[in-house]
Formats: C-alpha cells, sequence, structure tokens
C-alpha cells in the first residue's frame, strides 16, 4: 500500500549545519496497517511524515503510495490521498468559519458562504454526535471558539470524512489534557478501524505506542531501527521497548517528553 525505498533527506548539506533527518530510510505499510512510531526527539519521525506528504522532496529513494510513484508528486495532489493531523490543535481547520463550513470544505461541498444541503447538514449533525462533546448543537459557532479538544476531534473527523488512502497521526494528543487525549485516540482507533484506514501515528506514549494499532516501529537518528508486529508485539513490555532502543541504538532512550505508563 505504502512502499518507502531508501529515501534520504539532509538539510542544508555541505555546510556546517548540515543535519540529515532522513538516513537511507525504507518501510513497507500494508493496506489496513496501524503503525504506532516512537523516537526521541530528533529521531526523523515528523521529517518521514513531511517526506511522505510532500512537505519537501527527498534527495534520494522513492516513495509509492498504493502503487503511485508519489515521490516527486506537489503536496497538494498528495492531500486528496492522504491525510494529516498535526500536534498543534489550532492547525488544520479554519478559526474564522463555522463548524459545518469547515466540515463541507472537507467534505468538498463547498464551505464558507456556500449553500450546505440539509442532507448534509443532517449527516455532519449524526457525525458530530460521535465525539460526544455537544457540538451536534453547535455547528453555526466558528472553530476559534472550540477549545483545543475539540478543535482536534473536529480536524480527526475533517480529515477522515472523506476517507484517505493514508492518515498520518503526527502527535495528535500531545497537547491535550489526559481526559481529552483518551477521548481523542478512542474516536481515532474508531475512525480507523470502521472506515478500514492505514494509519501511521507518532506518539511519545511508550504505552499508547504498544497498546494502539497493530504494529509498532522505533526510529533513531534517520532510520528504522525497530519493527515489530504480532504476537511479538502482544509480548512487549515498556520496559522491553527501552531495552530495544538501547540494544538498536547503542545508547538509553533519554528524552523528556516521552511517556512511560
Amino acid at each position: 500500500m505504502l512502499k518507502i525505498e531508501h529515501i534520504t533527506k539532509t538539510f542544508y548539506p555541505g555546510t556546517m549545519n548540515a543535519k540529515t533527518a532522513i538516513n537511507d530510510l525504507s518501510l513497507d505499510v500494508a493496506d489496513g496497517d496501524f503503525i504506532t512510531i516512537i523516537g526521541a526527539n530528533g529521531a526523523g519521525k515528523s521529517s518521514l511524515f513531511n517526506a511522505i506528504s510532500g512537505s519537501f522532496f527527498t534527495d534520494s529513494g522513492r516513495i509509492i503510495l498504493d502503487g503511485t510513484d508519489i515521490t516527486l508528486m506537489p503536496e497538494h495532489k498528495r492531500a486528496r490521498s492522504i491525510g494529516r493531523l498535526f500536534q498543534d490543535p489550532m492547525r488544520g481547520s479554519a478559526p474564522g468559519m463555522s463548524i459545518e463550513e469547515n466540515l463541507a470544505l472537507a467534505a468538498g461541498r463547498g464551505g464558507w458562504l456556500s449553500t450546505i444541503s440539509r442532507t448534509d447538514k443532517a449527516s455532519f449533525r449524526e457525525r458530530l454526535a460521535l465525539l460526544d462533546m455537544g457540538l451536534e448543537d453547535r455547528m453555526q459557532q466558528p472553530v476559534g471558539l472550540l477549545s483545543g479538544g475539540q478543535r482536534q476531534a473536529l480536524t480527526l473527523m475533517m480529515a477522515t470524512i472523506n476517507p484517505p488512502k493514508l492518515l498520518l497521526l503526527d502527535e495528535h494528543t500531545a497537547a491535550l489534557d489526559p481526559a481529552t487525549a483518551d477521548k481523542v485516540l478512542a474516536l481515532t482507533t474508531q475512525i480507523v478501524r470502521d472506515s478500514k484506514l492505514t494509519c501511521l501515528m507518532i506518539t511519545h506514549n511508550m504505552q499508547s505506542a504498544l497498546e494502539l494499532g497493530s504494529r509498532t516501529i522505533m526510529m533513531d537518528r534517520g532510520s528504522v531501527i525497530f519493527d515489530v508486529s504480532g504476537e511479538a508485539r502482544e509480548k512487549l513490555t515498556v520496559a522491553d521497548l527501552l531495552d530495544q532502543f538501547k540494544a538498536a541504538s547503542g545508547k538509553a532512550l533519554d528524552n523528556d517528553r516521552m511517556l512511560l505508563m
């Protein structure tokens, strides 16, 4: 479904500030995979997402999505097949537009100053009720007035209202309070399962990395250093993950943002 072949990306090459963000990385993602991705700051996790989504072109290698080589495809064209959420709840929606206008825009039904049909409004209301945040009764409210958790849940719904071929979640609950983060994660799991999406999710929570999805990969210095799924993954503990990181990288995982529980 997604095939990444030996991609490399170096910023500021040939200068004293040269930084290799992705280092000869290869990864095969099967249709329906839900992969959690962990690693310390600077491991290349977000850079991998940027390469997949087209935020920059890689220096070498190929990226193939559903049989199509997208290595040199512009970002806006990839966005037709790739949904993405960021850590910042303020990204991914238009604050000056209402909730229903944002959903209409995401669904390809127009948006600001466009007429939204009664059928679409009923559909949006039904979808919003699934969030259990009361947004179905506030569809005319500007998105900029929502809380961070409400906005992130809405953005998740917008990114999947037309199911993408690939969903990228870049620590999309990291900025939320624990209770809201749990609710958004539960919603994420439900949407990915019900829509049969292929999903890559970066997380700083080691326990979530083992409990969510079907496969876990660990990154360090721009490469995948550990990849586990199935029965082997089910038997792993957080302590095992830390040991695997040390064995594969030659150093202990030292990152204040990583949550072990």
